[in-house]
């Protein structure tokens, strides 16, 4: 990897740190986001607040903050493997450590999923598969979520042998988006974390 690839990384960055759920409750409602809800700039948070309707193309962008520099800037930049991961890894920082909103942001759910698409689509469908059948029988987005990051590195080990030589970024990154939920977790174990749909807490606390 030379010096040449640097200005993708600050470029992957700034896409990532795009505060889309913040922009469009501000534009379309005049809300804050960082203040209603539970405070946190993702697209769950907006969902509450505003419906699918607007959720929805949120999360998809969100996505593709994620996929787009691994797929996209990777391929531009000249590089693969290792590199490609962590170009996605920025984009996810930058979700969650948005520069734009006081580095304010998500748990970068939506943009992981968009790494994983981009480097493993298999284990990016088993970790949706995984997620989406722990919220219906639970309700709870968050065990979804974390449920998904375990099942990602399990499903691009045997789906991608290929990938096999990543195995160590792919659990740093199911690692990242669980210790994010830290504050879920713990909520959870209280029996106190919000289920999906139900009306959430204080914007103190966050949800994914």
């Amino acid at each position: 990897m030379t010096l040449g690839v640097l200005p993708w990384f600050g470029l992957a960055y700034l896409l990532g740190a795009i505060p889309t759920s913040y922009l469009v409750a501000r534009l379309v409602r005049g809300v804050d986001l960082r203040t209603v809800g539970s405070g946190n700039l993702g697209a769950t948070n907006l969902y509450r607040q505003m419906g699918w309707r607007w959720a929805i193309p949120v999360a998809v962008f969100d996505l593709l903050k994620g996929m787009v520099p691994v797929v996209l800037f990777a391929r531009w930049a000249g590089v693969g493997g290792v590199p490609a991961v962590l170009l996605g890894v920025m984009a996810m920082l930058g979700h969650v450590y948005s520069v734009f909103v006081g580095f304010k942001g998500g748990k970068g759910v939506a943009t992981g999923a968009g790494i994983v698409l981009g480097v493993a689509p298999w284990a990016f469908l088993a970790s949706l598969v995984a997620w989406g059948l722990v919220v219906r029988a639970s309700g709870y987005v968050s065990l979804g979520s974390i449920v998904g990051a375990i099942v990602f590195p399990i499903a691009a080990w045997f789906a991608h042998p290929a990938q096999r030589g990543l195995a160590w970024l792919h659990l740093l990154l199911a690692l990242a988006i669980i210790v994010l939920h830290r504050a879920n977790i713990q909520r959870l174990l209280r029996g106190t974390e919000n289920r999906f749909g139900q009306q959430p807490r204080p914007a103190g606390e966050t949800t994914p």
